[in-house]
């Protein structure tokens, strides 16, 4: 029997079998189970761009475990199930008076795409809290645990995204949260949200973050999207100054190897933002979100997407790449 596939974009998509596992024994199970097979784990589908259907097994999470697991005079160890809503992991967090994600705050997905993702916003990556990584092998089913610095973390990437791309179930993260707040302002218009206010705390930062991204962002229940589709590119310092000469509006952030350019800003400049093709469409508050606008399917995202890319190189001669996992 066939069954849907969860995922924000609101595509029709299915597999042979969905399962749900709520312990690592459990996964080890299925896993030995339907050895031979192929298998695909998921989260909230907050990532994904499906283009056909799946033959073979989704596997998702149902660990929805958290606790503090150590802590010392500055911080505190927060192991988390991958099933948990990121989002109410931050808040989790904040209600206890233990800051560094708050900057992350409204992210979709769940914990364990957390990890494999390394989502990042405002200036903040989770890299810069995780831990350690405890996954399950879905070739054999051994559990091993990944320490931070084995994971390969870059920009919106990981090993788990790479050299072992589909070998790993995430099952737990743990994060290591400060006890003393130390706000993080100097990316986008958040100093400006937070206004002249003496005092702040996680819970100010995270208001102000929920805010901007309603503001901008739309709903997934409403109109079909991935959260940002495509990854910030990074340039060349020389590839910077050329461009920057042409437009010096342009906005840039200094990064350690280059400098970062807004996507959604050069997408906007082909004269994308709030067009369409076919059902598939550029949001019009956000250029860097792709759109179901009802009926669409992975092709059309996809095609959208291609002609986007081909417009921003023919312009500015940088490719930029999708963020999203494309199926």
């Amino acid at each position: 029997m066939y069954r849907r596939i969860k995922n924000t974009f609101g595509i029709e998509a299915q597999a042979d079998k969905v399962l749900e596992y709520r312990t690592e024994a459990e996964l080890r199970t299925f896993v030995s189970a339907l050895a031979g097979e192929s298998l695909l784990h998921v989260g909230a589908g907050s990532n994904l761009l499906f283009t056909r259907d799946f033959k073979g097994t989704v596997l998702h999470s149902g660990i929805r475990y958290v606790m503090p697991v150590h802590e010392d005079a500055e911080h505190v160890w927060v192991k988390a199930g991958a099933a948990i809503v990121w989002d109410d992991l931050v808040a989790y967090t904040i209600a206890r008076g233990w800051s560094g994600a708050e900057n992350l705050s409204l992210i979709p997905g769940e914990v364990g795409a957390s990890a494999v993702q390394n989502i990042g916003a405002y200036g903040v990556e989770v890299k810069d809290l995780i831990e350690w990584v405890d996954c399950i092998s879905l070739i054999d089913g051994t559990p091993r645990r990944f320490a931070v610095g084995e994971c390969q973390y870059g920009y919106r990437t990981s090993i788990f995204k790479t050299d072992l791309k589909g070998q790993y179930a995430v099952t737990y993260v743990t994060y290591r949260l400060d006890k003393q707040f130390v706000p993080h302002l100097e990316y986008g218009n958040l100093r400006s949200e937070l206004g002249d206010k003496a005092e702040l705390t996680p819970a100010d930062v995270r208001r102000a973050i929920i805010d901007i991204r309603r503001a901008k962002l739309p709903d997934p229940k409403e109109l079909g999207n991935a959260g940002s589709f495509f990854m910030n590119p990074v340039v060349s310092r020389q590839k910077f100054d050329d461009l920057h000469a042409l437009y010096p509006q342009m906005p840039h952030y200094e990064v350690e190897h280059g400098v970062k350019i807004p996507a959604g800003w050069l997408i906007e400049q082909c004269g994308w933002k709030g067009r369409s093709l076919g059902a598939a469409g550029v949001y019009e508050k956000q250029a860097l979100i792709l759109v179901n606008l009802g009926g669409a399917t992975g092709a059309d995202i996809l095609r959208l997407c291609h002609t986007i890319q081909h417009d921003v190189a023919e312009r500015f001669d940088i490719l930029i790449q999708p963020e999203v996992n494309v199926l």
